[in-house]
């Protein structure tokens, strides 16, 4: 039996991951860098910090890791605070799940400074029991610490909990760690649905229509 959900917010909540594409053009493009093809890719499952280590260690910038990470922040700010929407459907699904007594959680490589406005924004920080960071744990979502760790807090079994994610390695470490699982689309990672929609409990292509066939 169902008793929770954890929510991914970058691609799965929250139609953002175009404010991260213009960030690396931006960022990179300052320093006299493209942005590389296979960069998304390689740092999609990586925390924060992370990404900022393996950027500054890839490009031979020198510079400090908490300048970038505050770099990337300025860079973001603006379009998370004022900008950023929910995915279509997700509200009512939200609304749902509460109405049903699930307890709803974020499992997010993301912090607090840019998703906690924009969540309030969009009038759905209190749905949530709580949140976990990867930061939290010291891993990305590679690893499954992140999705345990938040169902810890709320405290349910891997097993009572469904994980809904963008992302590919995130949603096969949910997968191999006994959660149930619903992959959801974003043109940004689209060939990370099109690989696993069959391997995933659920597939999510739209909130408003997909949504409805999970059975709680």
């Amino acid at each position: 039996m169902i008793k929770a959900a954890i929510f991914d917010l970058d691609g799965t909540l929250l139609d953002s991951l175009y404010v991260w594409a213009r960030v690396d053009f931006d960022f990179l493009g300052k320093r006299g860098f493209e942005v590389p093809d296979d960069y998304g890719k390689i740092i999609a499952s990586m925390g924060f910090r992370e990404v900022a280590i393996y950027t500054n260690e890839r490009f031979g910038l020198g510079e400090d890791i908490d300048d970038i990470l505050a770099e990337w922040n300025e860079l973001a700010r603006d379009k998370y605070h004022n900008e950023v929407k929910l995915k279509p459907g997700v509200k009512e699904l939200l609304e749902r799940f509460k109405k049903n007594g699930l307890l709803l959680g974020i499992a997010t490589s993301s912090n607090h400074e840019l998703y906690g406005k924009c969540l309030e924004n969009n009038g759905v920080a209190e749905y949530f029991h709580s949140i976990t960071e990867t930061k939290e744990v010291g891993k990305g979502k590679k690893f499954a610490d992140v999705y345990l760790r938040e169902a810890e807090k709320m405290g349910v079994l891997p097993e009572e909990c469904i994980v809904f994610e963008d992302l590919g390695e995130g949603l096969v470490a949910a997968r191999d760690a006994g959660f149930k699982t619903a992959v959801v689309y974003d043109s940004e990672s689209a060939a990370d649905f099109l690989r696993l929609e069959e391997q995933m409990d659920y597939a999510i292509r739209d909130f408003s229509i997909d949504a409805k066939k999970i059975i709680l």
